[in-house]
């Protein structure tokens, strides 16, 4: 006894047991087996997942396939798979090498299950990890799964996920700017987990057509709106950790810009620089990195910028500052400096959900000018996503 009295009183002095404890009470809907095995039996399941869809350590494909379930196919989204691909790289169809399951790309010219693909399957499984920001794709992913299931007349099961964004600010999308990195009305950070996304696409009507979708939620135990949670598996290869996560939807809109956000360094998302301000003092070089990003923007050119690591820890949002404050350092530098600035504006308006908060920006207007913009349509969303809600609300 006295042995195990100071084995826990080094697990405190540590700092272990709160982790501890949080890991032991919280269980996302891949873990709740005894929920999902049962509706399985005897059915024909297919799975739409990527690399976040484990059970411990283990992929959730292996795990139902030890277990016997008939598997007709993997639906694979963005980055692939196994999770590897770049961003915006085209994703084959293929087979599983351990279990012989065919693959079907998600992501390219084909965004939805075909009806073939559909065919002698009974169930599809939804299970990734999401982050909570509106041009995260894998939110458009299950966009199209739904309305492919509700299509051919199949059951969708959706693995919750806790969201580790889970906060609601940003402008709500204009419906002109729908894309596969915007698709619904929602703010850039919407505060839903996966599963409330889900019902809200049913709920609200979106996948057209009076479409509705067959759907069941596993839920999350244990977890609850505006409890942290750290990523046990990255979700992208340009999200390697908490940090990248939490910075993610505010430096996500340079990507419409002449600014690198690290992509091709192993920081991604938590530096920002271009080759045009070498006045500033933190330096990188993008490089083709695999298992990163193979052709990053300014791809061996040295980019001038910000350190951004540490920042995340205190971010809780989104905010505009950043994109404001290197907007205002070209615009220093010269009118040919500051054309240069929104290189891709139409994709700057797409992220956004609108070209207004473009245009604030070339005004001149502040961030807190601009925020007040959003309010309204802030204040409707909120109300609606009360309907979905499958946790506790924000204290």
């Amino acid at each position: 006894m006295l042995y195990y009295l100071r084995y826990f009183t080094l697990f405190i002095l540590l700092g272990c047991i709160p982790h501890v404890a949080f890991a032991d009470r919280l269980r996302c809907g891949a873990e709740r087996t005894e929920q999902y095995l049962p509706m399985l039996h005897g059915r024909r399941v297919a799975l739409a997942v990527n690399q976040t869809a484990r059970i411990g350590n283990t992929h959730l494909l292996d795990t139902l396939y030890n277990k016997g379930v008939e598997l007709t196919g993997i639906f694979a989204p963005e980055h692939g798979f196994r999770g590897t691909a770049d961003a915006g790289e085209a994703i084959r169809n293929s087979k599983d090498n351990r279990t012989g399951v065919p693959i079907f790309s998600l992501f390219g010219k084909n965004k939805k299950p075909l009806p073939s693909q559909l065919q002698g399957t009974d169930i599809v499984i939804f299970d990734m990890q999401d982050v909570g920001a509106r041009f995260y794709t894998y939110i458009s992913t299950l966009y199209y799964v739904m309305q492919a299931c509700a299509e051919n007349q199949k059951q969708l099961i959706v693995f919750d996920r806790p969201n580790p964004c889970d906060t609601i600010d940003g402008p709500v999308l204009k419906s002109a700017y729908k894309s596969f990195v915007g698709m619904f009305p929602i703010p850039v950070l919407h505060g839903c987990t996966i599963g409330e996304i889900a019902q809200m696409i049913n709920g609200e009507g979106w996948l057209g057509n009076g479409l509705k979708c067959k759907l069941t939620i596993i839920p999350i135990e244990g977890w609850k709106h505006g409890d942290s949670y750290s990523l046990p598996v990255k979700p992208s290869p340009n999200l390697p950790n908490d940090e990248s996560i939490a910075l993610y939807p505010s430096l996500c809109p340079f990507e419409g810009t002449n600014i690198s956000v690290g992509r091709g360094t192993t920081i991604p998302f938590q530096v920002i620089g271009s080759p045009k301000v070498s006045h500033l003092s933190y330096r990188f070089t993008p490089k083709a990195l695999p298992g990163f990003d193979r052709n990053p923007m300014h791809k061996n050119t040295p980019c001038y910028g910000y350190n951004l690591q540490g920042v995340g820890k205190s971010i809780k949002g989104f905010t505009l500052k950043y994109v404001i404050q290197f907007y205002q350092i070209y615009k220093a530098m010269g009118p040919a400096t500051e054309k240069g600035f929104f290189t891709r504006p139409r994709w700057f308006d797409l992220l956004m959900g609108n070209s207004q908060t473009r245009k604030d920006i070339i005004a001149g207007k502040s961030e807190e000018e601009i925020r007040e913009t959003w309010q309204s349509d802030l204040k409707s969303y909120r109300e609606m996503r009360k309907k979905y809600l499958l946790y506790p609300d924000y204290e």
